[in-house]
């Protein structure tokens, strides 16, 4: 537990001064090209792990298949580990933190998608949940680093355009408030709506590189840390397709 601490610790501080960059991997071979590189910490993604065991993203693989794909990669590397843990699985709090420091994991991304219902977790319940997170690493003595992901912007949260950035300011504050250490508004594709949300969230923002929304220009704004989801793993996996395809006569 001490060395996760320390772990977890090192991964907070790099919330802090320079702009956090995280290319997402889904094996072991992925995180050590990653942390090979040089990046400091590594971060998993869902969906890329979720494709590569055959299943669909959205808590469409078994937790147990998931968890273990991102042990390996925190048995890896020596830099701290952030698991995208998707909306938790259903687990309770304590179990969830158990789960993650049993991997080696220092951090998780936690989405607010209701991957049962259909469209967004009730923004309260699910701040009361991120609370009950907070505490159960607390009392675990590690203070794992959670990304609070708000689905607002992404289609199938149900969200009128118009409503978009209210929503995901009021649930961002709530999420915060409830001890999200980052907040995540995923889906944000314009500049002057990623400005606005950096105006008015709390604390940390992460981050997406997009048309508008180059590296330096999410450098330039403000925000605390990038993430690339599945993009890696879906260029690996087209070149090995295009790789295969030359083989053919």
């Amino acid at each position: 537990m001490t060395d996760l601490k320390t772990q977890a610790e090192r991964f907070r501080a790099l919330h802090g001064v320079e702009m956090l960059v995280l290319p997402n991997v889904w094996d072991a071979a992925s995180a050590a090209v990653v942390a090979e590189a040089g990046f400091p910490a590594v971060a998993t993604a869902s969906a890329a792990i979720s494709a590569m065991l055959g299943h669909p993203d959205g808590e469409g693989a078994p937790w147990q298949e998931m968890f273990a794909a991102a042990g390996r990669v925190a048995r890896a590397v020596a830099v701290p580990v952030t698991v995208d843990a998707e909306a938790g699985y259903g687990m309770r709090p304590r179990e969830l933190v158990d789960r993650l420091l049993d991997i080696g994991a220092v951090g998780c991304n936690l989405e607010d998608t209701d991957h049962r219902a259909g469209g967004l977790a009730e923004a309260g319940a699910h701040a009361q949940w991120l609370a009950e997170v907070r505490s159960a690493a607390d009392d675990a003595g590690v203070p794992i680093v959670v990304n609070a992901r708000i689905d607002a912007f992404l289609p199938a949260g149900g969200i009128a355009e118009p409503d978009r950035i209210a929503e995901t300011v009021r649930r961002g504050r709530l999420y915060r408030d409830a001890g999200a250490d980052c907040l995540y508004p995923i889906g944000v594709r314009r500049r002057g709506d990623l400005a606005t949300l950096l105006a008015e969230l709390p604390g940390p923002v992460n981050g997406n590189t997009g048309e508008e929304l180059s590296l330096s220009t999410l450098r330039e704004l403000g925000v605390a840390r990038v993430s690339y989801g599945p993009r890696f793993y879906r260029a690996a996996i087209a070149g090995l397709k295009t790789a295969v395809q030359e083989l053919l006569p």
